[in-house]
């Protein structure tokens, strides 16, 4: 969708840009966790498919680290976008000017720095079936056959690792949870305020109804980030190998349910432009790909997918509705019977 709309000239965003960088570190978990997954792992393990050795692993899991905490800090990022713009008032040029940079260096940064410790320290090793932040157990050298000893790995990095990596999970929940009623709230006392003052002009009008989708976009990313890793930390608490493999089949698909929340705007204005239009068919109308002209026979382009122009919800993060003022004092509403 950006690329579209870089090719066609217009003009991105911080949203948008955004949104990028949250496909970016989508593409990485899902590769490395879902697609490869024990491919990487090396095959001396007897894992199902596993083919790959020591350096496969390690890669496996610093991709696969650098992804997951790269989504999950890019799914604040929304929400600090969004209560920036809402309950703050700002505007989405001063967000790039003055947060834009920072915010994205200091997301990568992170990442980068918390994916290369346990590469340092040789702690990516085999764990059911892919290469996470463990240990690796083996023989001891010494005549003990029944002791096993750590032969890859640094137990004290794992530790670190996974308090950080569950500490940051946790506080993104909240995070994402406090915008989301924050931005709620503040909607709704506009709401009250429409209700006893008139405002001057339409934009402010228009501005207020941008907000209130805002507040429906909002919630669905935090409940997508509720679906994907509320599972994972229900099985860090309660443990089980029942929860652990459905957290394990849930939060790869943070990236899907992101992409559909984005999309959502576009497929509902075209289930108003085509009355009768199921949402399943609206969202294969708008990510169909459109084939270029130069590919196909002469006559076939007339066949082409329609193009779907973006609904004016797309554009939701340049309005705000913290600096409304009322035009005129309370009316009383009987009167304008």
């Amino acid at each position: 969708d950006v690329a579209k709309k870089v090719r066609n000239g217009k003009e991105t965003d911080p949203y948008q840009r955004i949104m990028v960088g949250l496909s970016i570190f989508d593409v990485l978990v899902s590769l490395f966790f879902s697609f490869l997954g024990t491919w990487m792992v090396a095959k001396e393990t007897g894992w199902l498919w596993a083919v790959g050795n020591t350096s496969s692993c390690s890669a496996q899991g610093f991709f696969f680290s650098f992804g997951l905490f790269g989504e999950i800090l890019y799914q604040a990022a929304i929400s600090f976008n969004i209560l920036l713009l809402i309950v703050f008032g700002w505007k989405q040029e001063t967000f790039s000017k003055k947060v834009e940079k920072p915010m994205h260096f200091i997301i990568i940064a992170f990442v980068l720095v918390f994916a290369i410790i346990p590469l340092v320290y040789e702690t990516y090793n085999p764990e059911c079936g892919i290469c996470n932040t463990t240990v690796l157990w083996g023989k001891c050298s010494t005549n003990d056959e029944g002791k096993l000893c750590i032969v890859r790995g640094n137990e004290q990095v794992v530790t670190v690792i996974r308090l950080i990596a569950f500490a940051l999970i946790l506080i993104v929940l909240i995070f994402c949870t406090v915008v989301m009623v924050w931005v709620y709230l503040h909607v709704r006392r506009q709401e009250m305020r429409n209700r006893r003052y008139i405002f001057g002009g339409s934009n402010n009008t228009e501005n207020h109804r941008e907000s209130r989708r805002i507040r429906k976009i909002l919630f669905l990313y935090t409940l997508s980030l509720y679906v994907s890793y509320g599972p994972w930390l229900f099985a860090v608490f309660i443990g089980g190998p029942i929860s652990e493999s459905i957290s394990d089949t849930i939060f790869p698909l943070l990236g899907f349910w992101n992409m559909l929340v984005y999309f959502l705007p576009n497929c509902l204005k075209y289930q108003r432009d085509h009355l009768g239009t199921w949402l399943v068919t609206a969202y294969c109308q708008v990510l169909r790909p459109q084939a270029p002209c130069a590919w196909s026979p002469s006559g076939m382009c007339a066949d082409q997918k329609e193009e779907v122009e973006d609904a004016p919800e797309m554009n939701f993060a340049k309005f705000n509705t913290t600096n409304e003022q009322p035009a005129t004092d309370p009316v009383d509403p009987a009167n304008n019977r």
